[in-house]
């Protein structure tokens, strides 16, 4: 299926696509890694029509193969379930969140996309279960222009893997931002809507907090973790001070009712010892990860011709939050993980409390979301992504999970939370008796050769590789039909599988796992 992604991946994604509204949701559709919705959708067009919405596309180089893309995707994954909105509706995705019921686990992240009250209603319109509104502080705000870069190919497609922001807060007056809070509460009472806060000193957090609660939000939360404040002892200030985190912590619990949820910074070595701070002065949850302080070089992020340091976020951070989730999920004095210290630990320590986890980083399409859920997060917060696609994605978010769900026969989202934490182990623990071989597939080998590279200067040259000569006659084996043939060295290979990594027509898999060869 890698060459109908490929396609998908040209596609410009563009509001209003000429292409159709039932064209441009299939491709997206694939291009958000959910196909059993693409090809409900490119059932509903005639050829005739796929035609015409191949003709419509417009594009920098050519338009999207949309008639092949539907026949491909036809023709493919066959075990994928075709299911209705109403069939899908089967597979709940509500959860709950610090004791608040949400309808789905998917929320805004506090941040540039969620500043006003239009911009948070169209996503709760679109679907959206909940927002951490952007930060709220007493400090007047002057943002920087420009005040974004990326990482990635951007000429070719507006597509990077990486985003550097230097945002702040909340630019509105503070009683403006909480008349929103309060006005979308009252328009969208089954939504959630969640205060982000910024103090200074202890008697600003206490009031924000204080407001929040007023304006009928359903949580508040502290944020710990901004990287790219003006003013000295804000946002990561305080998330890398554990006194600090507890004093905060602590202040604002006595003085509201609602929960409170400390957002972790990631600029640490250990987040553990901030989550526990928080713990123990009456936490109720937790979010992880915020932005990780970073350096670019282009000149078109330079302001007044200076550069900075400032927070990177998108798809390229998720394997560092993933790991700041794990730690935190095993950790027993921060979440119920299953083991005899985490049951000691509940039966003498805290049988009462449970400090919940909502995931932030790189979360991209469902199964991002999946992966931080799986980890032991009960709901997830996107930012970048939307800032780069649009509300829209929650589409393909919901969907692709209630796909995933109907696949596995699960009927509910509460089932996923925190499978996958009994599948991780310490290094040291670690099989070390066995290998895996790798295996080529010689109908997908197109004889290109990248395996042989890189594991002849980047791995333990286990790879063989026959050239055909210039002046040699072309021939046809059965292995492949231009003799540039790959080939295993059983005596050397490792079983790294770097050569399956690097393979761009997916030729190379796993063999069985089996005991080391003596050597």
């Amino acid at each position: 299926m890698l060459h109908i992604q490929e396609e998908a991946a040209r596609c410009l994604l563009c509001a209003d696509a000429p292409c159709g509204k039932t064209a441009a949701r299939a491709v997206r559709a694939l291009r958000f890694d959910n196909p059993a919705t693409a090809r409900e959708q490119f059932a509903l067009l005639s050829e005739q029509e796929l035609q015409a919405a191949e003709q419509a596309c417009i594009h920098y180089d050519r338009p999207i193969r949309i008639s092949e893309l539907a026949h491909a995707v036809s023709n493919s994954d066959s075990d994928l379930l075709s299911l209705s909105d109403s069939g899908l509706s089967t597979f709940d995705l509500s959860i709950t969140f610090c004791g608040i019921r949400c309808e789905n686990p998917f929320f805004l992240a506090s941040s540039a996309i969620c500043t006003n009250y239009d911009m948070v209603a169209r996503a709760f319109e679109a679907g959206w279960a909940g927002v951490f509104y952007k930060t709220i502080c007493k400090q007047k705000i002057e943002e920087v222009s420009p005040r974004f870069d990326v990482v990635g190919d951007t000429d070719r497609n507006g597509d990077f893997f990486g985003l550097r922001n230097m945002e702040q807060l909340s630019e509105n007056p503070y009683q403006e931002d909480f008349d929103i809070l309060h006005r979308l509460k009252q328009n969208y009472p089954t939504k959630v809507v969640i205060a982000s806060i910024m103090g200074q000193t202890e008697d600003e957090w206490i009031e924000l907090a204080k407001m929040a609660e007023a304006a009928g939000c359903d949580a508040v939360e502290l944020n710990y973790s901004c990287p790219q404040m003006k003013t000295a002892g804000m946002g990561s200030d305080v998330g890398q001070n554990s006194e600090l985190v507890t004093f905060y912590t602590a202040y604002v619990k006595r003085a509201v009712r609602i929960p409170v949820i400390p957002k972790m910074t990631p600029n640490v070595m250990n987040m553990a010892p901030y989550a526990i701070a928080s713990y123990f002065a009456g936490a109720d949850g937790i979010s992880a990860i915020n932005t990780i302080k970073s350096v670019t070089m282009n000149e078109r992020s330079a302001v007044s011709g200076k550069k900075t340091v400032s927070g990177y976020s998108g798809r390229a951070v998720k394997p560092i939050a993933l790991r700041f989730i794990l730690e935190m999920a095993l950790n027993p004095m921060i979440s119920p993980a299953s083991s005899q210290l985490a049951d000691f630990v509940h039966q003498h320590i805290r049988p009462q409390r449970v400090m919940d986890i909502s995931g932030i980083g790189g979360i991209e399409t469902w199964r991002d979301a999946l992966e931080f859920i799986q980890l032991g997060c009960r709901n997830v917060q996107v930012c970048t992504a939307v800032m780069q696609y649009g509300y829209r994605i929650i589409d393909d978010l919901t969907a692709g999970l209630q796909h995933y769900m109907a696949q596995r026969g699960i009927s509910c989202v509460e089932d996923l939370v925190g499978e996958e934490l009994p599948n991780f182990s310490m290094p040291s623990n670690l099989d070390r008796q066995t290998m895996v071989f790798p295996k080529i597939d010689r109908e997908k080998c197109i004889g290109c050769g990248r395996c042989y590279i890189s594991c002849q200067d980047g791995g333990h040259q286990a790879i063989s590789f026959v050239l055909q000569e210039d002046n040699a006659p072309a021939k046809e084996t059965k292995e492949t039909n231009n003799l540039r043939t790959p080939k295993i060295i059983g005596t050397r290979c490792v079983g790294c599988h770097l050569c399956r990594l690097v393979c761009p027509t997916g030729a190379i898999s796993a063999a069985k796992r089996m005991n080391k060869p003596n050597k």
